[in-house]
């Protein structure tokens, strides 16, 4: 699965695959909990239980990865906050350089992610992807996760792609999971989506630290 010359469609996932999960883990876990302590007259000490485990109950779901709903929930703009802490947004090591090598291989390459069409928009713009990749997909557009067997049939309808000919890099295990499950022949695992963080065992699938890595 490392050769991904040999297939003839790449997909990607955006976050933990081309960009630094990093910036999401701060997003998530230090500035939305500061943001509604802030609001609330609270400690984010005694916000984060109760928060991390709403997170927690939504994961899987469409609505852990949507801007509007967690907007509603906790009654923040989370759409200014994204705007407030985009200069956070990296490549991981080594991406760019990958993306660029794929861009002039002239295979057929899609950005397939869970991201809210507003941080996709926003990464993307951030980050200049539109740079390498001119296709890009949001499970929100089908209103169903990567996770879900729904999702990988809506978007072969719209990408028009091959299973068997095609590659699928993504770090989520059960987004893997369903992939595979689905009947994608190439699946690849990345192993270390966050780069201040140290690399993952990743069961069932091969796995490789960054894009950097492949050549």
């Amino acid at each position: 699965m490392h050769d991904w010359r040999s297939f003839d469609t790449i997909l990607l996932d955006m976050d933990g695959t081309i960009l630094d999960l990093a910036y999401d883990n701060y997003f998530w876990r230090e500035l939305v909990p500061r943001c509604l302590a802030r609001n609330r007259g609270l400690s984010p000490e005694e916000i984060v239980p109760d928060l991390f485990e709403r997170f927690a109950s939504m994961q899987g779901r469409l609505e852990w990865y949507c801007l509007d709903y967690w907007s509603a929930e906790l009654s923040l703009d989370l759409r200014a906050l994204k705007d407030a802490s985009s200069h956070r947004v990296r490549f991981l090591p080594g991406a760019k350089e990958f993306l660029a090598r794929l861009h002039a291989s002239g295979k057929h390459v899609a950005v397939v992610t869970n991201a809210h069409g507003d941080a996709l928009d926003m990464k993307r713009s951030v980050a200049g992807l539109g740079r390498y990749i001119d296709v890009f997909v949001s499970s929100h557009e089908f209103g169903v996760p990567k996770e879900g067997r729904a999702f990988w049939s809506s978007a072969q309808a719209r990408l028009g792609f091959d299973p068997e000919q095609t590659l699928f890099i993504d770090d989520s295990t059960p987004v893997l999971d369903a992939a595979r499950a689905y009947g994608i022949r190439g699946i690849l695992a990345v192993n270390r989506p966050d780069s201040q963080r140290p690399a993952r065992v990743v069961d069932g699938h091969a796995s490789v630290e960054a894009l950097g890595h492949l050549e």
